[in-house]
């Protein structure tokens, strides 16, 4: 079988910091677009909030672990279909709103009761029914029947899962051979991913020996289904003990969950991996609640992953990380 292609398209300078993006499940645009409009939705927040940090923010070494031609390969062979233009130029509409709001203070509750077709009936289903599906074995088929490309990621039948993991790895240590200082942002099913990726190079055997002490410094998750007991269970090292159950080469991790973002139905990750501190892998895992301003379609849609990036909370930690005198500290956000 054909090594699968890597598509990794670098946008910025020189440096040693670097900034790497994973995206999720389903359709994606070509890895340019989806980039083009992801840095722009971070910069937005950058230069909204923390202009004297734009110069940085520009600097960096930016890159993104594309996989869409997989997750299309899936769903083209399930009879899905896909509007790319039509999928672009929705995105850059959500991007041109969410440029619009000038203060960060607008990124709360009040604005987001008015969005058009705001429920929380999706989260508050999934809240009721993952945990029963967990305790009889169904939480899997019920992903492979909602999502087929993610339904694929836990199919040992498929390659697809090693492909994918593959494509990010490949880039990840790259930039640990490098010597850069790493920001790894991934959205949706695209922290499992990283997750496993992170997890093999901190203790595979084909990569722990030059890998293992290699650190990310921060790792920002963005609508993540990690709080699912059911995903849990099937994470890379869930049957592990001790610290061999979790990756070891991440510093700080700040998890963003939006409101009724069904994706992130259990939104708060630091009880559910509380034991990475425990065993000392990990400094600190922070929580964090927004509201994801993005309509899509003319319909809220609160797991948008241009609604996470332009969203004051992820330009805060991102800008405490760019500061030059500290590798990192907490953000302490007032909005």
């Amino acid at each position: 079988m054909a090594k699968p292609r890597v598509n990794f398209e670098e946008l910025s300078g020189r440096g040693n910091r670097s900034l790497l993006l994973v995206h999720g499940r389903d359709f994606k645009p070509s890895a340019d677009s989806y980039m083009d409009l992801s840095i722009a939705a971070l910069r937005r927040g950058i230069e909204r909030d923390y202009p004297d940090r734009l110069n940085s923010f520009d600097a960096l070494n930016k890159s993104i672990a594309w996989y869409g031609d997989l997750n299309a390969e899936v769903l083209y062979a399930k009879g899905k279909v896909y509007d790319e233009t039509l999928d672009v130029g929705d995105r850059r509409n959500v991007l041109t709103t969410l440029r619009e709001i000038t203060a960060r203070k607008r990124f709360g509750i009040r604005q987001y009761d008015q969005l058009p077709g705001k429920s929380a009936v999706p989260e508050a289903i999934v809240n009721i029914v993952a945990p029963v599906l967990g305790a009889m074995g169904l939480c899997v088929p019920m992903i492979r029947s909602i999502s087929k490309d993610f339904g694929s990621y836990f199919d040992r039948k498929s390659d697809y899962a090693m492909r994918v993991r593959e494509l990010l790895r490949s880039r990840l240590c790259e930039l640990m051979d490098r010597g850069d200082r790493i920001v790894l942002m991934s959205h949706g099913t695209g922290c499992v991913v990283a997750y496993d990726v992170l997890w093999q190079i901190s203790h595979d055997p084909d990569f722990k020996d030059q890998y293992g002490d290699k650190k990310v410094e921060l790792w920002v998750t963005l609508g993540a289904p990690l709080g699912d007991s059911g995903i849990r269970k099937r994470l890379l090292g869930a049957k592990e003990e001790s610290a061999a159950k979790f990756p070891v080469n991440v510093m700080f991790w700040h998890n963003v969950s939006a409101e009724d973002d069904y994706c992130c139905h259990d939104n708060t990750l630091a009880d559910d991996f509380k034991m990475m501190m425990q065993q000392r892998v990990v400094s600190a895992v922070y929580d964090h609640k927004i509201f994801n301003l993005a309509v899509r379609y003319g319909k809220s849609n609160p797991h948008s992953s241009i609604g996470y990036y332009i969203h004051p909370r992820i330009s805060k930690i991102l800008a405490d990380w760019l500061r030059a005198d500290v590798a990192h500290s907490t953000p302490k956000c007032t909005f």
